[in-house]
């Protein structure tokens, strides 16, 4: 039995100073959104109770489907760098960028520096290099193999939109046969929703079309995603049978918001090749914000 625990958008804060210059750009209407709507619900201990209840679960890996930080300032990337430490290491720890983490030109690039051991594959260079594609990245765990993809993109103002293009999917494929050929569990990790109407379309990702025939070309047993800030299930079409693909709230939300309360996603995988058995049971914090329960249970047919 594998126990994979999910969880996204962490947002990390609270939102440190920014200098005049920095805020010269999309981050003013983010720092605004921030302060307006969000830092009420998105602030306190919310995520030190989701990692708490993790932490005594203790499971075999940690997913993180993107969106790290707020407004990608340097010292937000600095920030998350130190709680990831924290949080474990990086063999059991798997991120993927979200839109958040590529806010602003440059961003991409400095969170995948500063977060790469995190992000580095199986057969990846040792130390980060800014000519090779960090992602698709697979990192095999027991019988399971986790594979990060990207979305993550500078847009302009007032969009939130991802991209999974030809290369990225190219290799994707490669990557979900090899581990097919090896008889491994396959877990794709992308921050974008992979649904056609799961967002709004200044939110969309675009190459929903090309990451559904990445599944359904290379295989696969289970997706997770972010970015919408909600619990939900939907479905691809797989080989053989539909894959499960898994949205979770954001893991610092509080209670009281718009949104769902922060939660999490614990994942058992059991079984073998074309007997695979995937129970999800989905943790969400109280009301009072001070602990964490069972919220659902399923079960799928892998």
């Amino acid at each position: 039995m594998f126990k994979l625990a999910h969880i996204s958008d962490i947002h990390l804060g609270p939102l440190p100073s920014l200098s005049l210059r920095e805020l010269a750009s999309k981050r003013i209407t983010g720092f605004i959104n921030w302060h307006r709507n969000r830092r009420s619900h998105m602030a306190g201990d919310t995520l030190n109770t989701l990692m708490d209840a993790i932490d005594r679960i203790d499971p075999d890996h940690l997913a993180i489907t993107g969106d790290m930080v707020n407004l990608a300032s340097s010292r937000e990337i600095e920030t998350v760098t130190a709680w990831l430490q924290d949080a474990g290491e990086p063999g059991n720890i798997s991120v993927i960028p979200g839109n958040h983490d590529a806010y602003v030109p440059g961003a991409y690039e400095k969170a995948t520096k500063a977060w790469y051991p995190y992000m580095r594959g199986e057969d990846a260079p040792a130390v980060w290099d800014e000519d090779f594609h960090c992602y698709p990245y697979m990192r095999v765990r027991g019988n399971v193999a986790i594979i990060g993809c990207s979305t993550a993109l500078a847009t302009p103002p007032f969009a939130a939109s991802g991209y999974f293009g030809r290369r990225q999917a190219r290799e994707t494929v490669n990557l979900l046969r090899a581990a097919g050929e090896a008889g491994l569990f396959r877990v794709v990790m992308i921050h974008h929703p992979p649904i056609r109407g799961a967002t709004p379309t200044h939110k969309r990702m675009i190459g929903i079309r090309r990451f559904g025939a990445t599944i359904s070309a290379g295989g696969a047993e289970l997706v997770l995603h972010g970015h919408t800030h909600l619990n939900t299930v939907y479905s691809l079409r797989g080989q053989k049978m539909p894959v499960p693909v898994v949205g979770i709230a954001s893991a610092s939300q509080g209670p009281g918001g718009s949104k769902p309360p922060a939660g999490f996603n614990l994942f058992s995988i059991s079984g073998s090749p074309g007997n695979w058995k995937l129970l999800r049971e989905r943790f969400e914090l109280n009301e009072i914000g001070r602990g964490v329960h069972l919220a659902e249970t399923t079960r799928f047919l892998t």
